[in-house]
């Protein structure tokens, strides 16, 4: 399957270089039988045609989708005409992107961030993850009110909509990180400059990371919505 890589943000400071990009990321996660393509939407670059690929993967961002932001707009386009013609998977500020550009809403939780190694209940039954799926988490804004026509997958008290699937396979979405192994995950914390993030918060974080993330058997879930367009 041919796999485009919508690039909507990047590593903070120099960590691409000892933890590659988000789009290595991403490909590490599904693996090796894809053909990928890279886009930087931020620099303006979107497929002439979303016939360009079989799929599209849209990365995190430390942008948000409320701002105003031009690319953000034309990103929310691009969304909308493949809606039905090729599969979609959203991953953080990709779940909120594909929720916003379908008609759902995003707002910054009221609780602050949420951070480190996350557990979440699921709605449905998914292969290798039984009740509940646990990866990182790194985001303050995310879906409130998803749009009408998708359904909660994963769900915890910070984060109701956590994962969501929309009719007729035409997305599923991911507030979490599955591509974002312990050590990018500790790096990342110790990089974080927000200053709503206070110290305990970052010690917290960090040590959930020594805990096991199940980043493998969502790779296989994604994958499998890839081949089939089934959510589970």
């Amino acid at each position: 399957m041919h796999i485009g890589i919508l690039e909507t943000g990047a590593p903070p400071g120099e960590l691409a270089r000892a933890h590659g990009d988000y789009p290595y990321m991403v490909a590490r996660l599904l693996g090796p039988d894809h053909r990928y393509s890279r886009y930087d939407v931020r620099a303006g670059a979107l497929p002439a045609d979303v016939g360009a690929c079989d799929a599209y993967v849209v990365t995190g961002s430390p942008a948000g989708v409320n701002g105003g932001i031009g690319w953000v707009d034309a990103l929310a386009a691009f969304l909308r005409a493949a809606r039905g013609r090729r599969r979609l998977i959203g991953i953080c500020f990709g779940h909120q992107a594909i929720a916003h550009a379908f008609g759902g809403t995003v707002a910054k939780a009221p609780q602050g961030w949420g951070l480190g190694l996350t557990r979440y209940d699921l709605a449905i039954p998914v292969a290798g993850l039984e009740s509940g799926v646990a990866a990182m988490a790194s985001h303050q804004d995310q879906v409130i009110q998803p749009p009408a026509d998708a359904r909660v997958l994963a769900s915890n008290a910070f984060t109701p909509c956590a994962a969501l699937a929309y009719t007729d396979g035409d997305a599923l979405t991911l507030q979490f990180h599955p591509e974002f192994d312990a050590d990018y995950g500790r790096a990342l914390i110790g990089a974080h400059t927000a200053p709503d993030i206070d110290e305990s918060l970052r010690v917290m974080a960090t040590h959930s990371l020594d805990g096991r993330s199940d980043n493998a058997a969502i790779g296989a879930w994604l994958n499998r919505y890839l081949a089939t367009g089934l959510a589970d």
